[in-house]
């Protein structure tokens, strides 16, 4: 039972489809885990592990009088606390909504209970998912199961530490500046930020918002491919969602690597990186060397994506939570203030040159691709930190101009609108995982999983676990 923990999805769904488990056994012995390893990190939170247990036995009954399952049938899951979970309290990380239940799901979560995952509680992350670190003043902070005086990154940070942890199968986050992808790198699990549209944000209070995703985290890239097919998809309170067919992403064709062409980035258009995070991408180039592939370096102009991103996020939160500014604004911490405020006090010049060069992001990183058929860069600029400093202030030597300005390794991609994954690569001198970024076409979800499976079993930093975890 020690290594069910880190069974990948598929299998646990394999082992419990040939009754070689069941789903209680299993439900029942992630909880008993969870109540052992979670005080320690902090990743799980509004636990509801007696309905859990309770859903885990109706399941066995359901499998047991041969009635048809579904592709996540019996896995234990949790649901990051920006998506609502009916029933179960939703606070965004704020004091705002303490003590908020909603009456609905959120589509990801309600294709994933269709699926028949079973709901373990949700993941912790940092109000309205500000900033690359995953602390609030309702739950606190998240700690990296690699580490616990470090961060586990955000704002996905939960996610990412509860699989790190072994105390889910799957995870859902969402993704603006590297939501996804950043906690992924320092917990060493797998994270997806999917093209715009390819995975609904309904409800929201923004629905045309352009560089804000939803998206899987696992500890595989099939895991990811397993829940991507899931939550991918059309859904008519999203407008810029759109259909995906079932089958579309899992399970994943093995790919021949050699030959692939890679565009090098190591540095995202002069970005300072701490040098344990270079010698890991560096760690990262030999294994895609030995993969086969051609590798040149080469990048898209970078030099307006800053611009680009920093005032269409503060558009965002403008738009989202300018009554709550004005209304209950003693509540929220500085960092969301800021933000609201920068959004509010924008001009017309400042968004349209934004759109403008939003626009040139996109066709120079589709040109590049046209080119190439993958970008590869660095996820973080620095290895996980101080789990108690809000964010890192400077970087080899570099002040940080802001709150976000250390995530521009993330979000100059996000600006690009192309998918990314951040896929485990190595580890600093003292233990802590670094990642990969990988860049595929516009759309192009399973080629780029297809690719970044074959990097996984090339280089399978994925399977170190936490030393200090049972």
């Amino acid at each position: 039972m020690n290594d069910i923990f880190y069974l990948s999805a598929v299998d646990m769904a394999q082992a419990i489809r040939k009754r070689d488990i069941s789903v209680l056994e299993l439900i029942r012995a992630h909880i008993d885990r969870a109540q052992d390893i979670n005080p320690r990190i902090n990743a799980l939170v509004s636990e509801r592990y007696e309905a859990a247990l309770g859903e885990a036995r109706a399941a066995d009954a359901a499998l047991a009088s041969g009635q048809a399952i579904g592709p996540l049938f019996g896995l234990p899951v949790a649901h990051k606390d920006s998506y609502m979970v009916r029933g179960v309290r939703t606070t965004f990380g704020s004091r705002v909504f303490r003590d908020f239940v909603p009456t609905q799901d959120s589509a990801v979560v309600a294709r994933q209970r269709a699926a028949g995952a079973i709901i373990l509680g949700k993941t912790n992350m940092p109000e309205f998912g500000a900033g690359s670190h995953t602390f609030n003043e309702i739950f606190g902070v998240t700690r990296n199961p690699y580490r616990l005086d470090k961060s586990a990154g955000g704002s996905s940070g939960g996610a990412a530490a509860g699989l790190a942890a072994g105390l889910i199968a799957l995870a859902d986050g969402s993704d603006m500046g590297g939501s996804l992808r950043n906690p992924a790198s320092f917990c060493n699990v797998v994270g997806l930020r999917p093209s715009i549209g390819r995975v609904p944000m309904s409800p929201t209070s923004y629905p045309f918002n352009t560089l804000t995703t939803g998206g899987p985290m696992g500890r595989s890239v099939a895991d990811i491919a397993l829940l991507l097919d899931v939550i991918a998809g059309a859904d008519p309170q999203d407008p810029l969602s759109y259909d995906a067919r079932p089958g579309a992403f899992f399970p994943l064709p093995d790919m021949d690597p050699k030959g692939v062409r890679i565009a090098l980035s190591r540095d995202l258009g002069g970005l300072p990186f701490e040098p344990a995070v270079q010698a890991s991408l560096q760690e990262g180039i030999s294994h895609l060397q030995n993969m086969g592939c051609i590798i040149e370096e080469d990048e898209p102009d970078f030099s307006d994506a800053d611009h680009a991103f920093e005032v269409l996020r503060a558009l965002a939160f403008a738009t989202s939570y300018e009554s709550l500014r004005s209304e209950q604004g003693d509540l929220l911490k500085d960092t969301v203030k800021w933000n609201i405020d920068l959004g509010l006090a924008l001009k017309g010049s400042d968004i349209t040159a934004a759109e403008r060069a939003h626009g040139r992001m996109f066709s120079r990183t589709a040109d590049l691709l046209y080119r190439y058929d993958f970008l590869v860069a660095p996820v973080s600029q620095v290895a996980p930190f101080a789990a108690d400093i809000e964010y890192p202030r400077q970087i080899a030597g570099v002040d940080m101009p802001h709150y976000i300005g250390w995530m521009r390794s993330c979000y100059r991609i996000s600006v690009t609108g192309h998918p990314a994954i951040s896929v485990p690569c190595g580890f600093t001198a003292d233990g802590l995982p670094i990642g990969i970024q990988i860049v595929g076409r516009y759309r192009k979800e399973r080629e780029l999983l297809a690719f970044a499976q074959a990097f996984e079993k090339a280089n399978p930093a994925g399977g170190i676990r936490p030393r200090f975890l049972p």
